[in-house]
């Protein structure tokens, strides 16, 4: 069963909330992150990702930039634009975009869920980017990033959010400037707390990463660094019940063909896939059906009988491209290390994939039908391996709306 504990979030003042929260430090790059955050003293981005107030080129994982996100956090409490809860409590988050919500419980994960299994994980994570995290953690006290858990609905659980919300104000609601909406509310009444812990405790069997494996592989690690600080075994985390999840596709763009004429390329997907030229941008609504942008046209492939298993990772469609077109055809066959694939979001729509072709950067665009919660629960459960880019989460989470720290 899942240990959850309330805590003492760090959060900004009401009247700074909309400034301060900032994009995850993981979807950003260092330019984009001083573009994003520029002329807003208060962005959450000057913690998360302070090589942005540090000389332009300087090695974003010395620790001279992690020495400035300590400086800045500290700066953002004394001023004070963030302020520590004066107790420990679970907070209720709901983010909405394009009419559709999602809520989710803030709360401390426990490390040693982790380490026995009960958190279970779905991809590899790199040591480089675990130090990274770690390097953050320890040099602010602060998880500032928040890892995002999925679970199987609870219907108590469920009710007891939702009439927490319908009974009571919440502590942040603004309109961010991409258009999606932040809601926060604080769970501060003692039998709530204890009831929603208990939930937990004897009706939760596990919880999954959905976003964030690299956060929870540097908190486990952090718990040995800091063994006398009680707070580094627990980790920053947003729970939502698989009801309210939604995942995107995450589409490819191969920069060449292999060698292979582009007549070539087509004879060759046609021995796996049925090969149908369509007049508008193809986004596939089944699975096992994809699109693909080659010289101006778009076709639809549709995979044969016979091109894939039906073990859980085996089916999932972007299992079936890798084993069918990436490694055989285009010749890549590790999509973690190739420099000739990139990953688009699908929050960036067809057209991202158009424009990447038709700049001639890349050469062939690929559209793939998402990955769903419950075959993500499947591969995990199975203690399976997902292969890189296979889901995207949107919408995100924002830093800086509440911070784990880890000394009060």
């Amino acid at each position: 069963m899942i240990t959850i504990s309330p805590f003492k979030a760090l959060r900004p003042e009401p009247q700074y909330a909309k400034q301060v929260a900032s994009r995850p430090y993981d979807v950003l790059s260092s330019k984009e992150a001083k573009v994003e955050a520029e002329g807003n003293p208060y962005s959450f981005l000057h913690v998360t990702k302070s090589e942005i107030d540090l000389p332009a080129g300087i090695d974003i994982h010395s620790q001279q930039v992690y020495e400035k996100a300590k400086e800045n956090l500290d700066a953002f409490i004394s001023r004070p634009i963030l302020f520590s809860e004066s107790k420990p409590c679970y907070y209720i988050y709901k983010l909405t975009m394009d009419g559709r919500a999602q809520t989710g419980l803030v709360c401390c994960s426990s490390v040693n869920d982790y380490e026995e299994g009960l958190i279970k994980k779905h991809e590899f994570t790199r040591p480089e980017k675990e130090q990274d995290r770690i390097n953050h953690i320890k040099t602010t006290g602060a998880q500032t990033g928040n890892v995002f858990l999925a679970f199987r609905d609870v219907d108590e659980l469920n009710g007891i959010t939702e009439k927490w919300k319908a009974d009571k104000n919440p502590v942040n609601n603004f309109m961010a400037d991409d258009g999606i909406e932040h809601t926060v509310w604080v769970v501060n009444d003692e039998k709530v707390i204890d009831r929603i812990t208990e939930i937990f405790k004897t009706d939760v069997d596990c919880t999954y990463i959905a976003d964030g494996h690299h956060r929870v592989a540097s908190a486990a690690k952090v718990k040995y660094l800091l063994a006398d600080n009680e707070e580094a075994g627990h980790f920053l985390s947003t729970l939502f019940p698989a009801s309210q999840l939604k995942i995107m596709d995450y589409n490819r763009v191969v920069k060449d063909l292999n060698g292979l004429s582009e007549g070539e390329f087509l004879e060759h997907l046609n021995r796996n896939f049925s090969v149908t030229k369509v007049s508008k941008a193809y986004l596939p609504d089944a699975a096992h059906s994809f699109g693909m942008y080659l010289n101006h046209q778009w076709y639809q492939l549709a995979a044969l009988d016979g091109t894939f298993s039906t073990d859980p990772v085996s089916i999932l469609d972007v299992s079936i491209l890798q084993d069918n077109v990436l490694e055989p055809i285009l010749g890549i066959k590790d999509q973690r290390t190739d420099t000739r694939i990139d990953f688009i979001g699908g929050i960036r729509g067809m057209k991202e994939l158009e424009e990447k072709v038709n700049s001639k950067e890349w050469k062939v665009a690929f559209s793939i039908y998402p990955v769903t919660i419950e075959q993500l629960f499947d591969i995990a459960d199975s203690n399976n391996i997902m292969p890189p880019k296979s889901t995207w989460f949107e919408p995100k989470l924002r830093d800086g709306l509440l911070t784990h720290l880890l000394s009060e």
